[in-house]
């Protein structure tokens, strides 16, 4: 099968990192990709929110996008401690992940809730990153496509486009294990 989709390669740093090891990691990043000529993939760096603004500056005239981790599905309003999709573009983000494992789990994140979010960065002209996986019990059970499609159908925003959208397939039973995806028997 040919695609003219280019890889992309995206770095979620979650919840670590503090002002200068991000700013030196990004530099270092921006410095290492200008030495490849005309790199066969994207890449992009999704730093928690307190260091977008500092890793946009970092990588200011690179090959590598800025993202952040999440962000709410209203535009505004009361809800303190969330980001608005529109906050993201104004500090330069290209992309937002949205429906990650641990959202899912830690928040209790639904189908609906992810697929709001992604209709929210869609409309802030981003690109959304829509996060799909099963379980290691889910898995074990023979649910793994039944449940991927599941997600994916009530995750993707209705505007969804390659364009606009990349689809991680996360098995959430690899994250931290070592143990790798293989294709469904």
């Amino acid at each position: 099968m040919t695609t003219n989709r280019r890889p992309l390669i995206a770095g979620n740093w979650k919840m670590n990192g503090l002002s200068s090891d991000g700013v030196d990691l990004a530099s270092e990043l921006a410095e290492r990709m200008k030495s490849i000529n005309d790199p066969p993939f994207d890449m992009l760096v999704c730093p928690p929110f307190t260091l977008i603004s500092a890793i946009g500056g970092a990588l200011s005239g690179s090959a590598i996008a800025l993202g952040a981790q999440d962000c709410h599905a209203d535009e505004k309003g009361a809800h303190t401690g969330d980001i608005s999709a529109p906050m993201l573009a104004d500090l330069g983000c290209l992309f937002a992940i949205t429906g990650h494992s641990e959202r899912r789990t830690d928040h209790a994140e639904s189908d609906e809730a992810v697929k709001a979010k992604a209709e929210a960065v869609l409309a802030a002209g981003l690109s959304a990153i829509v996060c799909i996986g099963e379980s290691e019990a889910e898995r074990d059970a023979g649910r793994t496509l039944d449940v991927n499609k599941r997600q994916l159908a009530g995750s993707l925003p209705g505007g969804a486009q390659a364009a606009n959208t990349v689809i991680a397939y996360e098995p959430v039973w690899a994250i931290g294990t070592g143990r790798t995806p293989s294709l469904p028997e």
